[in-house]
């Protein structure tokens, strides 16, 4: 179905060069080479992608033994991008993980003796069960691995989740909001002392390692997305794929992209272009904006210089860019300068 999806779509971003593919959105390491191999060869077919494309595939430590590793790298996969989340075997136990903090050690070990440089990994901070220490013990083992590129989120507790529920009935203690932002601090302290460059909020990377798909998606560039639940976006509209996988496959058989279009008037495109700018080192550019009749740039002025103020963010001639203190209110920041 997905290579049939990909036939059907191929002229949605009109011809356009891919620069970037990726494997995500789930446990795409439990396909076969063979099924791997078949996708791939599809985007070929239907597509004019860049002999320098950036290819990446994400994966759970326990996906990934010697063999898989090595017909991901026969597949065309030069990324890896590797959900270990902690090294630390409580707390993997705690986010119901199956893997142990030796196991991830070791998958990114082997990873790397196969050949792949271009490695990422997941790390979650903010675990009510956790404390400095073993944040920095985490932060350590990947500095001590090598890795290229750390994503890090801080734990997030929904009602409807298991998590949610045991919060309820007072299984799991609550997110401490001051440990968890003091975590946050002592990973932008820890990694760029270490070289990392802090290019978006949850991201951080060694020169020349910035993950190129996920800035496409921070810069507004155009993106097509593949399979149930997937997002497309062309620059006018927003696709939503069905998420549920029977009737993904029904329409699918019937000729159908079972999707959601979403039109964006212009002050849609505005808040996204906040949302997504202000949370890069690149910064928002207000000089984009000002000619912009929704854009009251008056009315927002007397915030931003309010935000300044308070050292939440610097104006470099119009160039909006968070501090470090702005990066641990940018959801708030964001949400004060949006166009209601």
């Amino acid at each position: 179905m997905i290579c049939r999806e990909i036939e059907m779509q191929s002229s949605y971003l009109e011809k356009e060069e891919l620069k970037t593919i990726y494997f995500g959105g789930g446990t795409p390491s439990l396909l076969s080479h063979k099924e791997l191999s078949e996708i791939v060869e599809s985007l070929h077919k239907e597509f004019q992608i860049s002999s320098k494309a950036e290819v990446t595939l994400e994966a759970n430590p326990d996906d990934l033994d010697e063999v898989t590793i090595s017909n991901l790298k026969k597949s065309g996969i030069n990324r890896l991008s590797i959900g270990v989340q902690s090294f630390n075997d409580d707390h993997l136990k705690y986010l119901n993980r199956i893997h142990t903090g030796q196991d991830a050690f070791n998958c990114v070990r082997k990873a790397q003796q196969a050949g792949f440089d271009n490695i990422s990994i997941d790390l979650i901070y903010g675990i009510p069960a956790g404390n400095y220490e073993i944040w920095e013990k985490d932060l350590e083992i990947a500095l001590g691995l090598g890795i290229r590129h750390i994503s890090s989120y801080c734990l997030t507790i929904e009602k409807s989740t298991v998590f949610g529920k045991w919060l309820q009935k007072k299984i799991i203690k609550p997110i401490d909001e001051e440990m968890a932002a003091r975590q946050f601090e002592i990973l932008m302290k820890t990694l760029q002392t270490h070289g990392f460059e802090h290019y978006e909020i949850s991201n951080f990377s060694l020169p020349g390692y910035t993950s190129r798909h996920n800035s496409n998606y921070w810069s507004g560039k155009n993106y097509l997305g593949i399979g149930p639940g997937a997002h497309s976006y062309n620059g006018r509209e927003r696709q939503y794929n069905i998420s549920n996988n029977p009737a993904y496959i029904k329409a699918i058989e019937n000729g159908q992209i079972p999707a959601t279009v979403e039109k964006l008037t212009e002050k849609d495109k505005i808040n996204e272009y906040l949302i997504t700018s202000l949370r890069t080192k690149w910064g928002c550019d207000l000089n984009l904006l000002k000619g912009k009749p929704e854009f009251d740039f008056l009315r927002q002025e007397s915030k931003i210089n309010k935000m300044e103020f308070d050292k939440l963010l610097i104006n470099n001639n119009g160039i909006l860019i968070l501090t470090d203190k702005g990066k641990l209110l940018a959801d708030k920041i964001i949400y004060d300068l949006f166009l209601i």
